[in-house]
């Protein structure tokens, strides 16, 4: 006999509490590259650029709490900023509940940590460079963030 079915299956995104809300997160660090959009196409390209504050290693913020005053340019993910989904990647799970699919198999929710995501090549980890040190963004573009789970 299986339990109860779990929050993300059964509770509206509107409808969740803030700890629900941040245990979607997976942790990837994706949302942390510096993106650009091509003025002719607006078509958004990732990096392998991550912003300072990010611990590259554990796919974290150094500063979390105090991230929007450090980092200018730092876009809060929420309900009321929808509208910014669009640019997280389509592996995020917040992008992925609003758009009806459910979380990968990969996601620490379901796994229980983060290892399974690391293993599946779904998170930053060896893969980028602080944005201070990294040069043109226009020569860093990857493709790899955009990959779908």
């Amino acid at each position: 006999m299986s339990g109860p079915e779990p929050f993300w299956q059964t509770t509206a995104l509107d409808d969740m509490s803030d700890a629900q809300w941040e245990s979607l997160c997976d942790g990837c660090g994706k949302c942390c590259l510096t993106k650009l959009i091509d003025d002719d196409t607006e078509e958004l390209h990732y990096t392998n650029l991550a912003c300072d504050l990010l611990d590259t290693k554990r796919c974290r913020c150094t500063d979390y709490t105090h991230r929007f005053a450090r980092v200018n340019d730092c876009v809060k993910v929420s309900l009321k900023h929808r509208e910014s989904f669009s640019w997280l990647p389509p592996s995020c799970a917040y992008r992925r509940l609003e758009e009806g699919k459910g979380l990968p198999d990969w996601h620490p929710l379901l796994t229980g940590s983060k290892a399974a995501m690391h293993k599946a090549g779904q998170s930053v980890r060896g893969k980028v460079i602080h944005e201070s040190i990294g040069g043109d963004p226009e020569d860093r573009i990857v493709s790899w963030p955009l990959a779908d789970c």
